[in-house]
């Protein structure tokens, strides 16, 4: 009889741990669902509009050095150091609206967004000087001279893409919140298409060089953003968007100190792009090495809009379920994402190593260029899967509202120790652009260390 029960506990324990496993199966598959929902058209809308920088970056790469070096300074000092603040300044949007759609409360976002257009807005005009300046700014910073020209004439041809991110940001965080993120990423597949044609005529065939590379750059961003707006004032989302309404100068306060807490959050992270490029202008042969570290950076940032995918993803997840007053999905959603965005990172990982002979090719026609961008691979693949996961965890930051946590664990990981650390192996110990490129990964492990427990 003894054995008969011991082998009737057992049988029903391994029952229990079966149905327990299925459970928890059946519960990871519908998280996943849920997720890739979001990240899956989100991903395809990240890497569609970043691509916009690659394109440019890839005919004017066929110039020459100067151009190049020119386009890199723009792009990551001038524009990442606009990038952080708009993007962060429109990321209020996100916590506010996701927290909103949990809570029910579908017909505040129409008023969450146009305030949020009030303050990007107002933000970018603040920044334009920035554009039209760029030149002396750069020559300030101790830049190349020649460098420094051409990519102040550039900055002051893309002007109107500042405004088009201004409402840009916005109206993402609008639709991601509702799940119209399709609607995103057909509308950024075709910009992308339409802007490799406008490269290819205005700087391949007509040869306008970087003016008509920038015109290309605004047109493409225009088309994005009002492609958008189109589709929501005409009755696609009428229980979100019922019109303009002077509610949305009600209440700025709250929402612009939310919104700066999220652009010192971000801004803090992306700037440290800006200061490797700036220590590296200062190196030997300036024009070389901004060409080999733009290039990494090209394909990190790329490689890092699939990660963004899921940060959009876990964020709307996050902001959900709290506004639902619901922890454990809150913790159970954490889980999957971080999860899935680090097997993409190896992914990736493993294919810089296996490319790093040639994808610089894809930037540059110079042999030295090539060479130099190659023996960055390693360091470039660990920064990559790091990344995978860094972003995620902002996620989970932004949609908790835990942006001032954020900023001062950004403080620490990339400007306490990650950039002197780069400096000194940079300059005193001639380890060049290779010190540089390895403080990034100190920075990538800024994230929040647990996920949120209400």
């Amino acid at each position: 009889m003894e054995v008969e029960r011991i082998g009737v506990e057992k049988g029903v324990w391994e029952n229990t741990e079966g149905s327990r496993k299925i459970k928890m199966r059946e519960k990871s598959w519908k998280e996943s669902k849920k997720m890739w929902h979001i990240a899956g058209p989100a991903i395809l809308t990240a890497v569609s509009q970043f691509s916009i920088g690659i394109v440019t970056s890839a005919f004017i790469g066929h110039l020459g050095q100067l151009e190049l070096a020119a386009l890199s300074i723009v792009q990551n000092v001038i524009e990442s150091f606009i990038y952080g603040i708009m993007l962060g300044m429109g990321s209020a949007l996100e916590t506010l609206s996701g927290q909103a759609v949990g809570a029910g409360q579908i017909n505040m976002l129409g008023i969450y967004l146009q305030r949020s257009w009030i303050i990007t807005g107002v933000t970018a005009l603040i920044l334009t000087p920035i554009y039209v300046f760029a030149s002396p700014i750069l020559k300030l910073l101790h830049q190349n001279n020649s460098i420094s020209e051409l990519a102040g004439r550039y900055s002051t041809w893309v002007i109107p893409q500042l405004f088009a991110l201004a409402f840009n940001f916005p109206i993402q965080k609008f639709f991601q919140s509702q799940g119209r993120v399709w609607v995103m990423t057909m509308i950024s597949m075709v910009a992308l298409v339409f802007h490799i044609l406008l490269n290819w005529v205005l700087v391949t065939k007509l040869g306008h060089g970087m003016a008509g590379a920038a015109i290309a750059g605004n047109i493409s961003w225009w088309l994005i953003v009002l492609a958008q707006i189109l589709y929501m004032v005409f009755g696609y989302l009428p229980d979100s968007w019922t019109g303009f309404s002077l509610s949305a100068f009600q209440h700025l306060t709250a929402f612009v100190k939310l919104s700066l807490a999220s652009a010192i959050m971000l801004c803090l992270e992306l700037w440290y792009y800006t200061a490797v490029i700036l220590l590296v202008g200062s190196l030997k042969n300036p024009e070389i090495a901004v060409d080999a570290v733009s290039i990494c950076m090209n394909l990190q940032q790329w490689t890092l809009m699939i990660a963004l995918g899921f940060n959009a993803a876990v964020s709307v997840r996050i902001s959900n379920e709290l506004g639902a007053q619901h922890p454990r999905a809150t913790k159970f959603s954490v889980v999957v994402a971080v999860t899935t965005s680090a097997l993409f990172g190896i992914l990736f990982t493993a294919a810089i190593l296996a490319t790093r002979s040639n994808f610089p090719k894809l930037f540059t026609e110079k042999p030295v260029v090539i060479r130099e961008t190659s023996m960055l691979a390693y360091l470039l693949a660990a920064t990559i899967f790091l990344n995978s996961i860094q972003p995620v965890l902002h996620g989970v930051a932004v949609g908790a509202g835990w942006q001032s946590l954020m900023a001062f664990i950004n403080i620490g990981c990339y400007y306490i120790i990650g950039l002197p650390i780069g400096a000194l192996l940079g300059y005193k110990y001639n380890f060049g652009v290779q010190a540089l490129q390895a403080k990034d990964r100190v920075g990538a492990w800024g994230g929040p260390s647990e996920p949120p427990d209400s």
